[in-house]
């Protein structure tokens, strides 16, 4: 496991390279499309395997959305792709170890939000056309996913969004200090399983949870935005401030 200062180092070097892929508009946005179906990806399996589990009402529902959800971050970060959420972190940490500009910081996040959004609905049109969550038990759960995303407050949907990116990149950040494959999958597993299984709010998932309800009638595009509107704020202060500033203070070297 690397030191605290030299992953500091290694997400700085990260900034920089997320800050070049600024240059390349077209490779930006098919790395942030790419982002946004991986995490569908996460959210169609967690519908499909569990959704028989509620319909059951058994008690363990709750704890295998949190275990296979997962497999979205990991698959992000294996395969590299350019995702809202951890780009919060990396690029505020370029941005305070002055390795890159806040315009850089500004271009990402825009950048790699909207192409989140374009990809979460794209993959969401391909699953609808597949017919793999047209079964009565699946359309169900995602109604009632859609459902408790809407009732509940801004404030509750801001702070779960605070409470979920401080854990996600915290899962980021462990997997830069881990060395081997196995240790980087664990740390990647383990926070995104208790933020899905308490349920906070991550937005790129309720794009990708929104885009399968607005193709199966069950959400609208004003029900995404509203939550979005308190969601992504309180992702940015989670993963930013409780996690990137938090160890650009601890890890940054002081002269002398």
């Amino acid at each position: 496991m690397i030191s605290v200062a030299e992953n500091l180092d290694a997400t700085a070097d990260a900034a920089e390279h997320k800050a070049r892929e600024l240059r390349a508009p077209a490779r930006m946005l098919v790395s942030s499309l790419l982002a946004g179906a991986f995490i569908g990806i996460g959210e169609v399996l967690l519908v499909v395997a569990v959704s028989p589990l509620v319909e059951g009402h058994s008690q363990w529902a709750r704890l295998v959305e949190g275990a296979v959800f997962p497999l979205a971050l990991t698959v992000v970060m294996f395969a590299g792709a350019q995702l809202f959420t951890s780009n919060v972190m990396v690029m505020l940490v370029g941005a305070l170890t002055g390795r890159t500009g806040w315009r850089d910081l500004a271009a990402s996040w825009g950048c790699s939000l909207t192409g989140n959004l374009v990809g979460a609905f794209v993959f969401a049109a391909m699953v609808h056309a597949s017919g793999v969550i047209a079964a009565p038990e699946a359309h169900r759960m995602l109604a009632e996913m859609v459902h408790g995303k809407e009732a509940l407050t801004g404030g509750e949907l801001f702070w779960r969004g605070v409470l979920c990116n401080f854990l996600v990149c915290l899962a980021v950040w462990m997997f830069g200090r881990a060395t081997g494959d196995g240790a980087k999958t664990v740390v990647l597993w383990l926070p995104v399983l208790v933020f899905v299984a308490i349920g906070f709010e991550h937005c790129v998932a309720n794009m990708a949870v929104y885009a399968l309800g607005i193709f199966d009638g069950s959400a609208t595009a004003t029900g995404l935005l509203r939550n979005l509107a308190f969601v992504v704020p309180g992702n940015i202060v989670g993963g930013g401030l409780l996690v990137g500033l938090a160890y650009w203070i601890v890890g940054r070297r002081r002269p002398g």
